[in-house]
């Protein structure tokens, strides 16, 4: 017989957490739960009232807290009630900046605008510092962050946020103070500092706790610098280590934060740590505004070697860390759910096998949407986690690159009919085997990177049976210092399929970067530059690409590819012995570029020591040399003016199968019984209209 138990803010934990006489925390409901027989627990459901639950620690919950098969323990609020799980302090008692010190630090403008709170009249006392993140930097946990009525609000910051340009540029580095960076160029070393122009630090007068943001060398690769000094005659800064990686390069992107002095407009704000005092410009009055400080260092909720959990219609939000955390265990999912705000991902799911994210609404996270990994690589044992149905967006508020809105690690998971739009860098990053990415719609991504893919893997000769198929991917342009391509496939991966897609107004669609057996097939590209490029960088002498194979090559033997089952299911690689053996470098064998529509733009592009005579191009229908091939609506610029009529040209005379266009994107399901309407407006203007 399942339980049924109930939280409410009316409630005590002495009660019997019966409808009439709730509990008052989600703990107390956990224990009342651990004290039932497993059978009884099975199928169990724990009701939550309306309302903010402030949580000073994360909700754990383990073996002895799920369900079994078909009759999952859910956690759920009660049907119409708004109910969220906070991890942060709502701040009130703002008053007028006093201090003729701190006044005499902000512009006249900043004095009327800033108001100021006690954090330590709060009873805030540990107030965490910031810490050094972005690429190549392991996840750590986020600092302390405001947020006004929902809103992440932003650190003082020159230039500014909202300006036509928000970064400033290197220009130079100590002379003689570089080294090669394998291709040919040179960049500073970190240790030595950097160069910037104009007069600005003038103004700061206490930069201890300063710091700068940059893609110093290259526009995949950022992260955040603590100053260690500034020479204001020379314009000369150094940074405290750890450093970033690379080095850095004239005219590469920075900007700096953390300073009072440039706290001068409305949304921005700066916390004096030292003597426990928040500086915000208010983006709106005060009065009636909800201001919510980020304070819990620990995701919300942590399920570790949990079974059959269900999170079910709730709020997570201004928690520091992960909103969920998922290790191990089985069958747990987070369904129906609105998560925001967090300092690092919004689901973090690691090992274990069958969880799932569906019908969620993800945004504004510090790192990247959902992690999802699992399954065994050498063995190739899947782990079908998956994420589908979700909205997710503006994510990488900190990171910047490499923390997409879903990141897949391992073997055998799905990502299917989510709405992804406005992150900085990637969209959907995966790595490994069996990974099945389809019916998503993606859009204004890569906006902020160079060198980047919406859809990227790389690196990895064994990576193969991942298939990108029927995704709608449209609107998506880097900002110029480097392409931004739809489907990329980096550094010589292989084996991947690319079926079905429908590409729409973007820069590059499908980079091919020097990998082997790839399959293009069946998509439509439309006024992108160029639809599909090919190289054989694997070919290339440079020591850079030269490591680049050996690296693959140990890739494979680390899978041992001569042997079941890597032997059995992919045959192709023993092909690439040969190759290695002779030391010549790897070519690109075994790619086919098979029955896709080209519409407007540049169709094909074979550069970097490729050669048409080793790829298998046919079938391809390119407008407007082949003609109209059939467009049911051609005056529609929307999605669906893309489908073509059942006496369609293309479909009679090639093997070119429709899209499913009315499948792509968000769906209608039990936790989400109204799809989002999309309102989106561009990011930037749209490409021009291929028709």
């Amino acid at each position: 017989m399942a339980k049924e138990l109930y939280v409410s803010h009316t409630g005590r934990d002495s009660y019997s957490g019966t409808q009439k006489r709730p509990f008052a925390t989600l703990a107390r409901a956990r224990d009342a739960l651990r004290e039932l027989p497993a059978a009884e627990r099975a199928g169990s459901t724990v009701w939550i009232g309306g309302g903010d639950y402030a949580m000073s620690e994360s909700l754990r919950l383990g073996p002895r807290d799920g369900g079994q098969q078909g009759a999952p323990v859910t956690w759920r609020a009660l049907p119409g009630e708004q109910v969220r799980l906070v991890g942060g302090r709502v701040l009130s008692g703002f008053t007028r900046v006093e201090d003729p010190a701190v006044l005499a630090r902000l512009t006249p403008e900043a004095r009327r605008h800033v108001r100021q709170v006690d954090l330590k009249a709060l009873g805030i006392g540990r107030l965490s510092p910031m810490q050094s993140r972005g690429f190549g930097r392991p996840i750590t946990t986020g600092h302390i962050e405001l947020f006004v009525d929902g809103q992440p609000q932003t650190i003082a910051r020159w230039p500014n946020a909202d300006a036509d340009d928000p970064f400033e540029r290197i220009v130079g580095y100590p002379e003689g103070k570089d080294r090669a960076d394998g291709h040919g160029s040179q960049y500073g070393l970190l240790e030595e500092g950097f160069f910037y122009e104009g007069d600005r630090p003038r103004r700061w007068a206490d930069t201890d706790d300063a710091w700068v943001h940059g893609y110093w060398a290259y526009d995949w690769a950022n992260s955040y610098e603590r100053i260690a000094s500034i020479d204001l005659e020379t314009r000369h800064i150094k940074t405290r280590p750890p450093y970033g990686l690379h080095g850095y390069r004239p005219g590469h992107r920075i900007f700096f934060l953390n300073i009072l002095e440039e706290l001068d407009a409305p949304g921005e704000y700066y916390v004096d740590r030292a003597a426990g005092v928040l500086y915000l410009w208010p983006p709106k009055p005060l009065k009636g505004t909800h201001v919510m400080l980020s304070l819990l260092e620990e995701p919300l909720i942590a399920c570790k070697s949990a079974r059959h959990i269900v999170l079910r219609d709730l709020e997570l939000t201004a928690t520091r860390s992960h909103a969920v955390k998922i290790e191990g265990g089985q069958h747990c999912l987070v369904a129906g759910c609105r998560i925001s705000n967090t300092g690092n991902y919004g689901v973090w799911i690691g090992d274990g096998t069958d969880h799932g994210v569906q019908s969620c609404d993800i945004w504004n996270n510090g790192d990247g949407g959902v992690h999802l990994a699992g399954g065994d690589r050498k063995s190739l044992t899947p782990c079908h986690h998956f994420v589908h149905n979700c909205h997710l967006h503006h994510q990488a508020r900190w990171s910047r690159c490499y923390v997409p809105a879903v990141n897949l690690e391992g073997v055998g998971t799905r990502v299917s009919n989510n709405r992804i739009h406005d992150h900085p860098h990637c969209a959907i990053l995966f790595w490994g085997n069996g990974h099945l990415i389809e019916y998503n719609d993606i859009y204004d991504v890569c906006y902020e990177t160079g060198d980047v893919g919406a859809i990227y893997t790389g690196r990895d000769w064994t990576f193969r049976d991942n298939v990108l198929r029927y995704n709608y991917m449209h609107d998506i342009h880097g900002p110029g210092n480097g392409e931004a391509l739809v489907f990329y496939l980096d550094d010589c991966v292989s084996g991947i399929a690319v079926y079905g897609n429908l590409v729409v107004h973007t820069q590059a669609a499908v980079g091919l970067g020097g990998g082997r057996d790839c399959l293009i097939e069946n998509n439509v590209f439309v006024d992108t530059h160029p639809a599909i490029g090919i190289d054989a960088r694997g070919l290339d002498k440079n020591d850079v690409w030269a490591n680049n194979v050996k690296g693959l090559a140990k890739s494979m033997r680390d899978m041992d590819h001569h042997n079941p089952p890597y032997s059995e299911r992919y045959p192709a690689l023993m092909e690439i012995d040969r190759w290695v053996a002779a030391g010549t470098g790897v070519p690109p064998e075994g790619n086919k570029f098979l029955r896709n529509l080209f519409v407007s733009g540049w169709w094909l592009r074979i550069f970097w020591y490729a050669e048409e005579e080793i790829i298998d191009i046919r079938d391809n229908w390119v407008v407007p040399e082949a003609g109209d091939p059939g467009w049911v609506d051609p005056d529609n610029p929307a999605r669906a003016g893309w489908a073509l009529r059942e006496d369609a040209p293309i479909l009679r005379h090639t093997r070119f199968q429709a899209l499913p266009l009315e499948r792509m994107g968000l769906c209608r399901d039990e936790y989400r019984p109204r799809p989002l309407r999309t309102t989106r407006k561009p990011r930037r203007r749209r490409g021009r209209d291929a028709r």
